[in-house]
């Protein structure tokens, strides 16, 4: 009984401290500079103090019914709560704290085996749960509401490339229309940071983040934010389809080459800006919790990157033709291009597994490239075709190779960075232009001997060595092969020239030559005269046919030819043969020459 009186007065002291303590938190309360954090600090106090003080659970008990009443009225309402007003939102934002406060309070004090105590906190705990889940409801719906996409012109896929076509017959263009994709993407060369999410709702996500850290309901707010700022990036890339390995490598080449492109476009696109966007907005709503910004973007931006980098994986185990080698090339560029972008974005070890993906896929592609590029000699080669060209024209496997190479130039830099890992002393791009082109002359050669008419083998391998001279003369191959290489080829198809005009004209010249052979000498004049417009319209029959497709090489051999009309002249004026037995007089054989070399072109001077 003493005890119990001895302690009254320490009781009254208390009560004297506490009350001291409340007038204190209510002065400071009322200071305007202070933090949210030093006024959480300060109601976290004051509800201590209140259930310290007597009757003060009964207080914090009222303070918790105030709160859960304003949780649960929004329960049943249809309207959010951001869509209501900043009042509203203050409101439940204010009530939210207060059920955070009381929870926390009663949580740490020994009073917990009192039933009244372990019921409220018990409501204290339900209330926050309910809370919670609006808060995450309000974060889905504001994100979702409020997300916005910048798309300047270059955002738009447009491609305007024609393939060079490789197939057994190697079709292909006359010129060539192929552009590189990369460098048409070339206006994403640095960050282009765009809004996302409207601006202005960025500091209610922070708001809403803050409470549902602060309530260690974190991981459900990460999930929410993840889920949506995912499905949001895979909107941006709808137009690339997600294809499984299989799928690729059954696709039709026109069908892949056109899923390359947009591929391409979308790298460049993902990583330069939404990624970079992507990660600006987690570190402005996420940032002050450290680790967490990071792992939010990673996760959001995982799967979109996976996806394009298994798309170029797939691509990689294709079988290597040489048609592929500048989707590959471009392909090649591009990561090669985004590498330091990427490493600064995933720099941390949560991103590292993407990180080594994308470099394993960027190792892949320039082996697979390499392989490629060194395919187009074995296909020259292994180019058999046992029918002649009719009309000895240019071949489509010329015009194709040489397409082929000069299309090249413009991955000059990327393709001498591939071959420097070939151990071959000299394995430049200029070495392997020599060797396909050589590869090239040999096929002709071959193909020459297809024809039975040796002035038509003569006309093919002149056409064939004239294109490929002017494909370097008037490009930038000229860079590459040198004067030297021109000089020589311009005298290999001069050379061919000159020996079709001895392979068509010699026999025929005999008619009109002066009699010195044996043969002759036992025909007269008219006889050698039929006799030559016999063998001529032999040759006119077969030489009208033939093709010889660029201008001022026809014009140069139909002059060459001429040497026919001089001889022809000087055997009638030696000759006096009558009109009544020449078939063709000099100006009729100087038409008819016109025809030579147009294939079905021609238009007959013929009587």
């Amino acid at each position: 009984m003493a005890g119990y009186q001895s302690m009254i007065p320490i009781h009254e002291r208390d009560q004297h401290v506490i009350a001291a303590a409340h007038h204190i938190l209510k002065a400071l309360g009322a200071t305007k500079n202070l933090s949210d954090d030093m006024r959480k600090i300060l109601s976290d106090l004051d509800v201590h103090l209140s259930i310290m003080s007597n009757g003060g659970f009964i207080e914090v008990e009222k303070r918790l019914k105030r709160a859960e009443v304003k949780v649960l009225s929004w329960e049943s309402s249809q309207t959010m709560i951001w869509d209501s007003g900043s009042r509203e939102v203050s409101e439940y934002l204010e009530a939210v704290v207060e059920i955070q406060t009381v929870k926390q309070s009663l949580g740490g004090l020994s009073l917990i085996e009192n039933g009244k105590v372990k019921e409220c906190l018990y409501r204290a705990n339900s209330v926050l749960q309910m809370a919670m889940s609006r808060l995450e409801e309000e974060l889905v719906h504001i994100l979702v509401q409020q997300k916005q996409y910048s798309e300047p012109e270059y955002m738009s896929f447009h491609s305007c490339q024609e393939d060079i076509v490789y197939d057994e017959s190697f079709v292909s263009v006359e010129e060539e229309t192929y552009q590189r994709v990369s460098q048409n993407t070339d206006d994403v060369s640095g960050e282009h940071i765009v809004e996302l999410v409207n601006p202005h709702v960025i500091p209610d996500l922070k708001t809403i983040a803050n409470v549902m850290f602060a309530s260690n309901y974190d991981k459900e707010f990460c999930e929410a934010f993840i889920g949506v700022r995912k499905e949001a990036l895979n909107v941006v890339i709808v137009g690339m389809e997600k294809y499984s390995i299989e799928d690729v490598l059954k696709m039709k080449w026109c069908t892949l080459s056109s899923e390359i492109k947009k591929w391409i476009w979308e790298m460049k696109n993902i990583i330069r800006v939404y990624l970079v966007s992507e990660k600006q907005l987690c570190n402005k709503i996420l940032g002050e919790f450290g680790s967490v910004s990071s792992f939010c973007f990673v996760e959001i931006g995982k799967a979109t990157l996976l996806n394009l980098l298994n798309f170029g994986e797939a691509v990689t185990m294709g079988s290597i033709r040489p048609e592929k080698l500048f989707n590959l090339l471009d392909m090649y560029e591009v990561l090669s291009d985004l590498v330091v972008d990427i490493d600064s974005l995933l720099f941390e070890e949560m991103g590292s597994y993407v990180r080594i993906e994308f470099h394993e896929l960027l190792r892949k592609l320039g082996n697979y490239a390499r392989a490629t590029f060194f395919e187009l000699g074995s296909a020259i080669v292994s180019d058999t075709c046992l029918k002649p060209l009719p009309g000895g024209g240019i071949h489509p496997l010329t015009r194709y190779v040489m397409n082929y190479i000069k299309a090249l130039i413009i991955y000059d830099h990327t393709i001498n960075m591939l071959l420097e890992d070939q151990e071959e002393k000299d394995c430049s791009i200029t070495c392997q232009f020599l060797l396909i082109t050589s590869s090239l002359e040999c096929n002709l050669h071959k193909k020459s001997k297809l024809y039975k008419e040796d002035a038509l083998s003569y006309i093919f391998l002149m056409n064939n060595i004239h294109y490929m001279v002017q494909k370097v003369k008037n490009s930038e191959l000229r860079l590459f092969f040198g004067d030297e290489w021109i000089r020589k080829h311009n005298g290999k198809f001069q050379q061919h020239a000159t020996s079709y005009q001895r392979a068509t004209w010699s026999s025929l010249l005999s008619f009109l030559s002066p009699v010195s052979s044996s043969i002759l000498k036992a025909t007269t004049p008219k006889e050698r005269c039929k006799e030559f417009s016999i063998a001529f319209d032999e040759v006119y029959k077969n030489q009208t046919q033939w093709s010889i497709t660029d201008p001022q090489l026809q014009e140069d051999v139909c002059i060459a030819n001429l040497q026919v009309i001089h001889a022809y002249r000087s055997f009638l004026g030696i000759t006096r043969i009558t009109d009544k037995h020449i078939k063709y007089s000099v100006d009729d054989l100087e038409k008819l020459l016109l025809d030579f070399f147009k294939g079905s072109r021609r238009s007959s001077h013929r009587r």
